[in-house]
């Protein structure tokens, strides 16, 4: 007659205080973040609640959301200011973002691919000097630039805004697609080559599909800080017609002197709106394209 043998149950394993710490880190890390990101937005959701208070309670009143809600400064924003709607606001707006991020992505590819594929005489001498213009402020070639503008009559237009971007004046980008270039191999240009391909054919039908991802890049930091811009469009437009939305909000501290904080509040979310829109539209790009391009030699 065998006797059994009775196995005493495992106790369970106490959680060491390294684990307990483990298990509360991630919590930890979430309640961090998230109070930073709130501390990051506290300035945006103080504007959108403040768009919708009462011209007397945007000063007197010390809470955050409004107390008696009103569409009369939204009213007011999309009627303009000085004679001139919303939408007059942001079609110069439009208009001037647009035109600098195709003259901005035209010139700066072109000027890149010449550095970066071509060979010519005083290549080396001519890149240095480009570089160098990353270095001055701008407010050194900004006497001279109206000077000129101002001889030829294009003061108080657009084209101020506009021309020097089909010019390759943003050196930063210039360098950003070179450097994306010279990550391409240049077997592709040799045998594009002997395929009977001219550095144009190469251009066109190699290097500019392969260099997307740069020049989604630059398109979308140019339309952003055009879109941002006040110094230059304070400087070259003078006419409330030819204000842009970064100006028109000026004018509703300058009008008079009583100041019109609600109705400023309301264009300024709605000037935000379009960039918001453009940033979440194309975000992937800017990821994809700041992931590929990088700032290797």
């Amino acid at each position: 007659m065998s006797t059994a043998t009775v196995t005493p149950p495992k106790q369970a394993a106490t959680p060491t205080p390294k684990a307990r710490t483990g298990r509360w880190r991630p919590v930890v890390w979430h309640v961090i973040v998230t109070a930073i990101v709130l501390l990051l937005l506290y300035p945006i959701i103080w504007l959108v609640a403040a768009s919708f208070k009462p011209a007397d309670e945007v000063v007197t009143s010390l809470s955050i959301l409004p107390n008696n809600p009103t569409l009369e400064n939204y009213t007011a924003a999309f009627d303009g200011i000085a004679g001139v709607s919303f939408w007059s606001y942001l079609g110069n707006s439009l208009f001037v973002a647009i035109g600098s991020v195709a003259g901005n992505v035209v010139s700066c590819v072109l000027a890149a691919y010449a550095f970066a594929r071509l060979r010519f005489r005083m290549r080396g001498l001519m890149f240095a000097f480009m570089i160098g213009t990353i270095m001055l402020p701008y407010h050194v070639v900004l006497i001279p630039q109206y000077i000129i503008f101002q001889q030829m009559g294009m003061v108080d237009s657009f084209w101020p805004l506009i021309l020097p971007k089909f010019l390759a004046t943003e050196a930063f980008f210039v360098f950003l697609i070179i450097q994306f270039m010279r990550g391409l191999p240049r077997e592709l240009d040799e045998a594009a080559r002997i395929d009977g391909c001219g550095p144009i054919r190469i251009f066109f039908h190699i290097i500019l599909p392969l260099v997307r991802p740069a020049l989604i890049t630059t398109a979308i930091f140019t339309f952003i800080w055009t879109w941002n811009d006040f110094f230059s469009q304070l400087i070259y437009l003078s006419t409330p017609s030819n204000y842009t939305l970064p100006l028109a909000l000026r004018l509703f501290i300058d009008q008079t002197s009583v100041s019109a904080y609600g109705p400023m509040f309301a264009m300024s979310v709605l000037t935000l709106i379009p960039i918001g829109l453009f940033f979440l539209a194309f975000q992937r790009f800017l990821v994809q394209g700041v992931s590929t391009t990088g700032l290797k030699g």
